[in-house]
């Protein structure tokens, strides 16, 4: 049985931002939660972005934030629907391209990485929509910009969903809201009461809540896709999506990720199977890229993880069996009770995979307060495709092997320079929408199979190795697609969103590579807000909105 679906994305550029604008931020106001993700220029050297004390990471990523850019930018406005069975949602996704009108560093592999899925670089050069970093110039607050847009977000006082967020946030505070505060204290500060409704980080929800074996984007959505499909096929309690039908004369801006279910060659038989990349498997990213020999395809990956997970339950299962056959003392089975609460409370890391053996969690708190315990991680294995799409590029080498060659490599370029193009997708549409310029999509497909399959067939068409088309518009919505599906898990019956933190449990925790904790954001008691921020907030309520 093949179930298909397709998910538009509004491409955003500067010959039809002003015309969108009104829409873009209806969706904002109206949302129930926004899912945001960028692609970038490049991050800098790898080591530094790993590096045991948080304090010095973050330091790291603000020197790559000043000196590189956000290329495009990925809006996802989830909005339930209280009309509309329980966990029904509409969405709207935008992908702005952008443009710095700063000179920036672009490295090498970052520009590979977005010309083999899809960027189209002479469309940036052309229309990006432009901006430039750090504080404001003048009284631009009452123009429509990108700058702007972001400060909508912020007065929107929605929950904020990323995935692996905090290079996101780095990037998104100095390149359209201010100068990035020097220490941690002050941007986790300045954060908290930017987004009061608080900060979701799907990575540390797949990690920590959901406990996935893997939980870069890509594995992570697919799993929730394929968990939800199971749901509802039993009657269960289950995630709905439904998306706009947009007018004839939109259709040259609308991209439609064609995704399934199931893709028809899912199953390859027998002998003509390609083996998954371990790696790949793992880490979400592989160091030969395109040009492994072994599948990257994720249902595949998924597949064999849950096969795996059956065996090993039927192995415990048997197991007891003979302990109580025998007639054991139950004090084995009490210690692995403990163990499995312990795991449950966190304590310890997630669920591990086969085959790659990640170097274990540090157990230091990963304090607001500078925090320079711990020890360092061997290989990028955490910094995988998702940390931002953009990134993904950069880590397709080992953090050792390569840290210096990324910088040496890069180059700084003029928002004049040219870049490599690429062809998108078609169009289509269906019923009435909230914001005036489409109409809502009612979907009878529930978003399990709305959403993948763009990437599905780059996996099963051409190179094995090949995975899933990364666009900042849909890694928004596949993250806001797994905080939509932890929330249906995690929440309690009759809760009231605006009664207090919307998801309790991921409520301000960004996930942190090589640590066991996540980065609390919240004010510190040793900082204050920036001087920048204070008169920005100022701008944000003192001049009205927009």
């Amino acid at each position: 049985m093949s179930r298909r679906g397709r998910v538009p994305v509004v491409d955003v550029q500067s010959d039809n931002f002003a015309a969108l604008w009104p829409s873009m931020v209806l969706a904002l106001r109206t949302a129930t939660f926004v899912a945001v993700d960028t692609e970038l220029s490049g991050l800098g050297a790898r080591k530094a972005l790993l590096n045991p004390c948080i304090e010095e990471r973050y330091k790291a990523v603000c020197s790559a934030a000043r000196t590189r850019s956000v290329l495009s930018l990925g809006v996802a406005c989830f909005k339930q629907l209280p009309d509309k069975p329980e966990n029904t949602y509409l969405c709207q996704i935008y992908n702005l391209t952008l443009l710095c009108t700063e000179d920036y560093i672009v490295e090498p592999q970052s520009v590979q990485f977005l010309v083999q899925h899809g960027f189209d670089f002479n469309k940036q050069y052309s229309q990006g929509i432009p901006y430039h970093k750090g504080n404001d110039k003048g009284n631009e607050n009452q123009s429509q910009s990108v700058r702007t847009f972001f400060l909508e977000l912020i007065r929107a006082k929605k929950p904020l969903v990323l995935h692996n967020g905090l290079i996101d946030l780095v990037f998104l505070y100095q390149c359209f809201y201010a100068h990035l505060p020097d220490s941690l204290g002050t941007f986790t500060t300045d954060l908290s009461e930017m987004f009061p409704a608080g900060i979701y980080d799907t990575k540390y929800a797949s990690e920590f809540e959901t406990r996935f074996v893997a939980s870069y984007l890509e594995y992570a959505y697919k799993k929730c896709k394929r968990e939800n499909c199971k749901l509802k096929d039993s009657s269960g309690q289950h995630l709905t999506i439904e998306f706009c039908s947009y007018p004839a004369n939109m259709s040259i801006y609308i991209d439609y990720r064609h995704c399934s279910l199931e893709e028809e060659n899912h199953s390859v038989g027998g002998g003509d199977k390609v083996p998954v990349c371990e790696k790949f498997s793992a880490y979400g990213w592989c160091p030969k890229g395109v040009k492994c020999p072994h599948s990257h395809n994720i249902d595949l990956i998924i597949d064999e993880d849950d096969k795996l997970c059956e065996k090993k339950r039927k192995k415990r299962k048997q197991k007891w069996r003979r302990r109580k056959n025998i007639g054991e003392p139950p004090k084995e089975q009490e210690s692995s009770g403990k163990e499995v609460e312990v795991v449950q409370n966190g304590e310890e890391g997630p669920p591990q995979k086969r085959g790659c053996c990640e170097p274990p969690a540090t157990t230091v708190l990963a304090e607001i307060t500078p925090n320079c315990e711990g020890r360092p991680l061997e290989e990028n294995m955490d910094m995988e495709a998702e940390v931002s799409s953009d990134a993904s590029a950069q880590r397709e080498e080992d953090l050792e092997s390569t840290e210096g060659t990324t910088a040496q490599a890069a180059a700084v370029v003029s928002p004049s320079a040219e870049g490599n193009a690429s062809d998108g997708d078609q169009a289509e549409g269906k019923s009435d929408v909230p914001t005036g310029i489409g109409s809502v999509n009612h979907s009878d497909i529930p978003e399990t199979e709305a959403v993948g399959a763009a990437e599905k067939e780059k996996e099963t068409h051409g190179l094995p190795s090949q995975g899933g088309t990364h666009r900042a518009g849909f890694d928004a919505f596949m993250t806001g697609y797994i905080m939509a599906y932890v929330w249906m898990l995690k929440k309690e019956k009759n809760t009231d969103p605006s009664a207090g933190p919307w998801l309790p449990v991921c409520h301000n925790k960004l996930y942190l590579s090589g640590k066991s904790v996540p980065l609390q954001i919240a004010k510190s008691l040793f900082s204050k807000s920036s001087k920048a921020h204070s008169q920005k907030m100022k701008v944000a309520w003192g001049s009205g909105q927009s």
